[in-house]
């Protein structure tokens, strides 16, 4: 009705205790309280809450770190709190990090290489750019 609908998708919550391995791809906002390992990937908003642990490639909209994450990380926004700690390769567009949080790793703004492991869209991934070769001369 008025110009910002947004999807109907609910909220999936992994509560602390729970442990998931494998693939996942939650529709919406995913809430991580618990142990994540393996692939992720979300259309929405992903947070690691205080307890809350992710070993794996996630690739999602937006993630919020408050516990931990380690492995590669390919989102639009990244945002380590000050308990969050980030530990790998990232590819994301912006990044803001408050006081006391950490992040121990490497960041691009663009996907390279070695992360298009995680491209969701096969077609989306980049080939890498050649050398470019020529001469210098001194006058």
């Amino acid at each position: 009705m008025f110009g910002n609908k947004k999807s109907s998708t609910g909220l999936t919550f992994v509560a602390q205790g729970t442990k998931l391995s494998g693939e996942s791809h939650f529709a919406g906002e995913a809430l991580i309280g618990g142990e994540v390992y393996g692939k992720v990937s979300s259309t929405g908003k992903i947070t690691i809450e205080v307890d809350g642990y992710v070993d794996g490639e996630v690739n999602c909209e937006e993630l919020k770190v408050s516990g931990n994450f380690k492995g590669k990380l390919k989102c639009k926004k990244l945002n380590i709190t000050s308990t969050g700690t980030v530990e790998g390769e990232i590819a994301c567009e912006s990044m803001e990090i408050f006081e006391g949080g950490q992040f121990i790793g490497m960041r691009v703004r663009e996907d390279i290489a070695l992360l298009n492991t995680i491209s969701l869209d096969e077609d989306s991934h980049t080939e890498p750019k050649a050398d470019i070769q020529g001469e210098l001369q001194a006058n």
